[in-house]
C-alpha cells in the first residue's frame, strides 16, 4: 500500500485514458483490444485531471504549513492555484467548461460561492480530490470538509460535494487496508450516515441558500442519495456485465461525479489483483475515459503499492517530479 502508487496511479490512468476519451467503445476496442490500452509510452501526457490534482495537493501542503487544516487556511490556496491552472499555457488538455467558468469568476474576484457553477455535478469535482485522501494525519471530518470545499469552488451541486468526499475516503480507506470487496458497502453506508450532514464550518451557508432546497439538510441529502443510487448494484454487475464489456454499462458514462466514482470502483472490483488491468479497463470505456481511469488508478495504487505498476511507468509519466515531491512529503 503506497501513497506514491496511488498518486502516480491517478496519473497513469489519466494518461492511458487521454487518447480514448471522446471515442466510441467499438473504436477503442478495435484500436487497443478488448481490455484497453496497457502500454504507457515514453513521455506519456496527462490531462487537466492530473494538473488539477496537483493543484489540490499543493494547496493542502501550503494550508497545513500554517497550522491545522481549516476552510480559512485552505480556500485561499485552492482559489489561487485553480486560477493559476486556468491561466497556464499547459492548460490545453480539453479542460472542463465548469472548471474554466468558475476559475474565470474567481479570477474576477468573486467569492467562491458566487463563482461556482451551482448546478454542476460534473466529474471535475472528484477527479482531482485524491490528494485529500492521501495526505496523512487528517481526521475523517477534516478529510470530508476539505474534499467538499475543493469541489465547491467550481461545482456547487451537492452530488459533486458528496462524490468528492466519497472518492477521497475510498482512497484513504483502501490505503489503510480496507478490502476491495468491502468498498462498495462502506461507501453506501457513508451515504446513509452523512445524508443529513451539511458541513457549514467548511461551506458556510451561502452555497445551499443558492439552491431551491429549503434547508441545508435537504440540500445535501440529494447528493448522498444520488451517489448511493450510482453505487448500488456494482457487485452484481461484476458477475452479470463482466470484464470484457464497456464498464460504463455498469456504472455510467462518468461525465457526472457519481458515475465517475461508481464506474471507477467497478473497474477495481473487476480486477482486484491487477492494477494495470484496472486502469486499462477504465481507459477502455465509452464515457469520460481519462477521469474514470484516473480514479480507478488512484484506488488500485492505494491497494497494491508501487510494485503494482510497471517500474518504468514512474519514469515515463508527465509531471513525475511534482508527483514525486508530494508523494515523498506524505509517505
Amino acid at each position: 500500500m503506497s501513497v506514491k502508487a496511488s498518486l502516480f496511479g491517478l496519473a497513469f490512468g489519466d494518461a492511458l485514458g487521454k487518447p480514448t476519451e471522446f471515442r466510441s467503445y467499438a473504436d477503442i476496442v478495435a484500436t487497443f483490444g478488448p481490455r484497453g490500452p496497457r502500454d504507457l509510452p515514453p513521455g506519456a501526457l496527462v490531462t487537466d485531471d492530473t494538473q488539477m490534482g496537483l493543484a489540490v495537493g499543493d494547496a493542502l501542503e501550503l494550508a497545513l504549513a500554517g497550522g491545522p487544516l481549516s476552510a480559512d487556511r485552505l480556500e485561499p490556496h485552492l482559489n489561487r492555484l485553480f486560477v493559476a491552472w486556468a491561466r497556464s499555457p499547459e492548460n490545453n488538455r480539453a479542460p472542463g467548461n465548469t472548471c474554466l467558468q468558475a476559475c474565470a469568476a474567481l479570477e474576477r474576484g468573486k467569492p467562491w460561492w458566487e463563482a461556482t457553477v451551482a448546478g454542476s455535478k460534473g466529474c471535475g469535482a472528484n477527479m482531482r480530490v485524491t490528494p485529500v485522501g492521501l495526505v496523512p494525519g487528517l481526521s475523517e471530518d477534516e478529510r470530508a470538509g476539505a474534499s467538499q470545499l475543493q469541489a465547491a469552488l467550481t461545482h456547487g451541486h451537492p452530488t459533486g460535494l458528496a462524490a468528492s468526499e466519497l472518492t477521497a475516503l475510498a482512497v484513504r480507506w483502501l490505503l489503510d487496508g480496507l478490502a476491495v470487496a468491502e468498498l462498495p458497502a462502506a461507501l453506501r453506508a457513508r451515504c446513509d450516515s452523512q445524508r443529513q450532514v451539511y458541513r457549514g464550518d467548511w461551506l458556510g451557508d451561502q452555497l445551499w441558500r443558492r439552491s431551491a432546497a429549503g434547508s441545508p439538510e435537504a440540500f445535501v441529502a440529494t447528493g448522498w442519495d444520488e451517489c448511493k443510487a450510482a453505487l448500488t448494484g456494482l457487485e452484481d454487475a461484476v458477475r452479470f456485465v463482466g470484464p470484457d464489456a464497456d464498464p460504463c454499462t455498469a456504472g455510467g458514462a462518468g461525465w457526472i461525479a457519481e458515475e465517475a466514482l461508481a464506474t471507477a470502483v467497478y473497474c477495481l472490483l473487476l480486477f482486484p489483483g491487477s492494477p494495470v488491468d484496472v486502469v486499462a479497463r477504465g481507459a477502455a470505456s465509452s464515457g469520460d475515459s481519462d477521469s474514470i481511469a484516473c480514479l480507478a488508478g488512484a484506488f488500485a495504487g492505494a491497494v497494491h503499492g508501487e510494485a503494482g505498476f510497471p517500474a518504468d511507468w514512474y519514469e515515463r509519466i508527465e509531471y513525475r517530479t511534482e508527483l514525486d515531491r508530494l508523494a515523498a512529503a506524505w509517505s
